[in-house]
């Protein structure tokens, strides 16, 4: 992972859950990091300063991402602050609530799909200049266990939202690759410990899944971490257009 050290990399949602525990990972590796959050305000803070005991440079930048000025300046305060822009990690998601379809209200919908999507092509759209000014760069996708198998009920946007993300990732692939940029995603199941599954999966719920998990466990944030760390540090490599799913073996096709 010395490959990493020195990069600049922006992390959406980059101060809680999977996303603090990808942050860390970065910083650990001598990355200079900028921490994209929403609500985690003293999160971020304490990672900045855990990015100074490191000697790397660390920014915290807030915004909601769903507003096209936000995602943009974001972008250029992450840029200005670090230099440059080598890897883009699109974290930022949310389930929200869960809702069956007879539940739906168009709202509804659009919010989960703006969180989810839209907001990741904003993102995407305004680093993709700045990445295509290095030789070789990447972005990493989080999408989900459920865009592959349809998610638990109640996640029918969610799952639809995660499924899309992993088209996004194999079509901006064939349009980025051109111009030296991979992209790839990542697919969680089961993280345990982290305020999503705390808000939205049952104590019951996680026991069951965990029964039919192969290597019979839950994943942990740290899990998903080391899969992204390792697709970050293949900017220069032959990986684009991949999902990589980190399952504990429940999907394998």
């Amino acid at each position: 992972m010395n490959k990493l050290s020195g990069k600049n990399i922006l992390i959406t949602a980059g101060a809680q859950g999977i996303g603090e525990a990808i942050t860390r990972h970065f910083i650990d590796s001598g990355a200079n990091v900028a921490i994209h959050y929403f609500s985690s305000a003293d999160t971020a803070n304490q990672l900045k300063e855990y990015a100074a005991s490191k000697g790397v440079k660390a920014i915290a930048v807030s915004g909601d991402l769903t507003k096209e000025t936000d995602a943009n300046a974001m972008v250029e305060k992450t840029v200005e602050a670090l230099g440059g822009l080598d890897i883009l990690i699109n974290n930022a998601g949310s389930l929200v609530a869960r809702r069956l379809l007879n539940e739906m209200d168009t709202e509804f919908w659009h919010k989960v799909m703006d969180i989810n999507l839209t907001s990741m092509m904003f993102v995407t759209r305004a680093a993709s200049a700045y990445l295509a000014k290095n030789d070789n760069s990447g972005i990493i996708n989080l999408a989900s266990l459920a865009g592959r198998k349809g998610g638990h009920p109640g996640s029918l946007v969610y799952s639809t939202s995660k499924g899309a993300i992993l088209t996004f990732t194999r079509a901006l692939a064939s349009e980025l690759g051109p111009q030296g940029i991979r992209v790839n995603a990542v697919a969680p199941g089961l993280i345990l410990g982290t305020s999503f599954h705390n808000t939205h999966t049952t104590k019951e719920s996680a026991d069951e899944t965990t029964r039919g998990i192969p290597i019979q466990r839950a994943g942990n944030a740290d899990d998903v971490a080391r899969a992204v760390l390792y697709l970050a540090s293949e900017y220069d490599g032959f990986i684009t257009g991949a999902t990589l799913d980190i399952n504990g073996g429940v999907y394998n096709m």
